[in-house]
């Protein structure tokens, strides 16, 4: 019974310390999406790393009673091949086409880190993987606040309000793309009673054109009846 736990085999106190490690690293990159109430959370990548982690061990150890048997074929690096392609498929789900604005390119890219992180913690190499997950907050935090500071890289709030039907969301969007700007976020919702036909549309933009002039080219779309801008000097992410 007791050796059933020897390291050994595969399943001792250093997997299990392995295990341990992936979890808290990808926990830690999950708090940071939970932060940002971004689809993907603690949970899922928590999960994600940990799931890896423990493939990776199984790939290692697992068909260790089969190895040097006779017409018994076995590549246990086809286990971390499939992972890889899992992930894939489950990052590809959080990637969504909303109204001509691609979301959830960031979240699908970290959901697959933390899948490296945990497979990295799973195969022994916890240097590598504490060293991606730190890379991880260089990236999300620190090459944000770079592209912000860019030349012509002007973060903006847009807020319209226009009448439902006659085609304005379209237009503001290709209107805001042929004057320089990148639409990072959108977020629609119906004005409601006393006015069920009109819509406020949010826009996060960020170009090199002028927020200001846009506002007044965004009044003349036929439908808008009302827009407030601004340039922020914050960050969005919108993946």
């Amino acid at each position: 019974m007791n050796d059933a736990f020897y390291s050994s085999l595969g399943q001792g106190w250093p997997q299990v310390a392995n295990l341990a490690l992936a979890f808290l690293l990808t926990s830690l990159i999950g708090l940071e999406r939970r932060a940002k109430n971004k689809s993907a959370g603690l949970r899922t990548h928590a999960l994600v790393g940990l799931g890896a982690a423990l493939f990776m061990l199984v790939s290692k150890y697992g068909f260790a009673d089969l190895m040097g048997m006779e017409d018994i074929s076995i590549d246990p690096s086809r286990v971390a091949a499939q992972v890889v392609s899992g992930v894939g498929f489950l990052g590809g789900g959080v990637i969504f086409l909303r109204r001509d604005v691609v979301r959830g390119l960031t979240t699908a890219a970290i959901v697959w880190v933390s899948a490296a992180v945990g497979m990295a913690c799973g195969a022994g190499l916890p240097l590598l993987a504490v060293a991606t997950v730190a890379m991880h907050f260089l990236t999300v935090w620190g090459f944000t606040k770079v592209s912000d500071r860019l030349p012509g890289a002007v973060p903006g709030h847009l807020r319209l309000t226009y009448e439902e039907g006659r085609g304005v969301l379209r237009n503001a969007l290709s209107l805001c793309t042929e004057r320089g700007f990148v639409v990072t976020e959108t977020n629609v919702e119906q004005v409601g009673e006393p006015r069920p036909e009109l819509t406020k549309l949010t826009l996060a933009v960020s170009g090199s054109g002028s927020v200001p002039e846009l506002v007044g080219e965004l009044m003349e779309v036929p439908g808008v009846l009302a827009v407030n801008g601004r340039a922020v000097s914050g960050s969005h992410d919108a993946d």
